[in-house]
């Protein structure tokens, strides 16, 4: 089977495991909202920030250099070298998410106070620390695999852990309802521990018989430092970017309530405000984002071994189809949201608030997906410090709508700057690919 079969078929079926995954999350998130309210959507909405940025500690730029290094050495035919790869990646990754994970779990009331400014996201911020290290591990091994275009087993993770975090917090769900005590936000973060666990020892199964078909023996490794220190030089310098990235994005998500009460509303209102908008309505905005991820997800550890062989025409058509395609959905999806926007925010969430977001949010559709295709090419190329420049201008022009806008417009100022911060985000990306326009 050629590349572009490979491709193909890759992309449908991270596409098909996505659309699946994403209509369970909104069946979930629709449960949810009526078990834990707006206000409730809020609080749990609000410990993302601290679990997006231990991930990006522990795996951010790592699960990169797996997909980099592993497609690279495979594309070489060294599959010793490509599974030392992932066996020191992985321990250094796992590592990692275990400090970071014993970290955050002794100080959670202070991460919620000072950071959150929200005391009640301390058990939830307990609970969520546990999961780091199982969402590590599951991580690594869905780098190998998109590396190895063994996507079955990354998209079969997906379902299994999308379908064990409700099966997990729905099963809390009845026996707190028989016991009569009312649902808080923990019961959410329960079922994301229960999801990153079903995921991990699915994951560590596949490639506990992958390495035992193949007779691995650490014994073979032909040069660990070396290896160790050529992921540390990508994974490094990426890691930093992400985490950057992602401190100002945490920063953006706290500042967000915190501006609507300058706005006028109160705390109540604004975690409501807060919750529809990215527990509802960007969800949905997302949905067919399933593809272009997809996309991305198939197109770096492609992209990484051309670039190998150093074969930029199948690079330079790859950006091509991916700019063609994405902009076609997100016309399509402007369209969609725009005009049933209101009867989908009365319909799926029962929020006239969730409508009006949904349609103004609707004008990022193109650049929202686009983006997100063109970064994972930038990715592969090795173009991490062009990524973390667009990443960062991007963040930059949102806080700067949330400090200066939303203390007088309201929440819409925020999204008058994501459709800046994304169109901004999209142009750069153009540019910083610009040399493989050409033939």
């Amino acid at each position: 089977m050629n590349d572009r079969h490979l491709l193909l078929k890759g992309t449908l079926l991270l596409t098909l495991s996505g659309f699946l995954t994403n209509i369970l999350g909104f069946i979930y998130r629709i449960f949810l909202s009526q078990v834990i309210g707006a206000q409730g959507m809020g609080i749990y909405q609000l410990i993302f920030p601290i679990h997006t940025l231990c991930f990006a500690l522990s795996v951010g730029g790592i699960q990169t250099a797996i997909s980099r290094f592993t497609a690279a050495r495979a594309a070489l035919k060294d599959e010793q070298g490509a599974r030392d790869i992932f066996l020191l990646s992985t321990f250094l990754s796992v590592l990692i998410a275990l400090l970071s994970s014993f970290f955050l779990y002794r100080h959670a009331s202070w991460f919620a106070v000072h950071i959150l400014l929200e005391e009640s996201c301390t058990p939830l911020l307990k609970i969520m620390a546990l999961s780091i290290p199982m969402g590590t591990f599951h991580a690594c091994v869905n780098g190998y695999c998109f590396a190895r275009k063994k996507l079955a087993v990354p998209a079969a993770a997906q379902l299994l852990e999308q379908c064990a975090r409700i099966g997990t917090s729905y099963l809390l769900f009845l026996i707190q309802t028989e016991q009569g005590i009312s649902p808080t936000p923990a019961l959410a973060v329960s079922g994301l521990l229960g999801g990153e666990l079903a995921s991990m020892v699915f994951s560590g199964f596949f490639i506990l018989l992958d390495y035992k078909k193949q007779q691995y023996s650490l014994r073979f490794m032909k040069s660990p430092f070396a290896d160790i220190k050529a992921i540390v030089c990508l994974s490094f310098p990426l890691t930093c970017n992400r985490l950057l990235v992602n401190l100002l994005h945490s920063i953006e998500s706290v500042l967000i309530p915190g501006h609507l009460r300058l706005y006028g509303l109160d705390n109540a209102s604004a975690l409501s405000v807060y919750g529809t908008l990215t527990g509802m309505a960007l969800p949905l905005i997302l949905f067919p984002s399933a593809i272009t991820n997809a996309v991305s997800t198939v197109l770096l550890p492609s992209v990484a071994e051309q670039q190998a062989v150093g074969n930029r025409n199948h690079i330079r058509r790859s950006i091509f189809l991916s700019m063609k395609y994405c902009l076609l959905l997100g016309a399509a999806s402007t369209a969609f949201f725009y005009f049933a926007g209101n009867f989908l925010g009365l319909l799926l969430f029962k929020s006239e608030f969730a409508g009006t977001f949904i349609k103004i949010l609707s004008f990022i559709c193109p650049c929202l997906y686009l983006s997100g295709t063109l970064g994972g090419i930038l990715n592969g190329l090795g173009l991490v410090n062009q990524s973390f420049l667009l990443n960062t201008l991007g963040l930059g022009v949102r806080l700067a709508f949330v400090c200066l806008v939303i203390p007088k417009y309201g929440i819409i100022g925020y999204l008058w700057g994501l459709i800046v911060s994304e169109l901004l985000s999209t142009l750069l990306s153009v540019y910083f690919l610009r040399d493989y326009f050409h033939t």
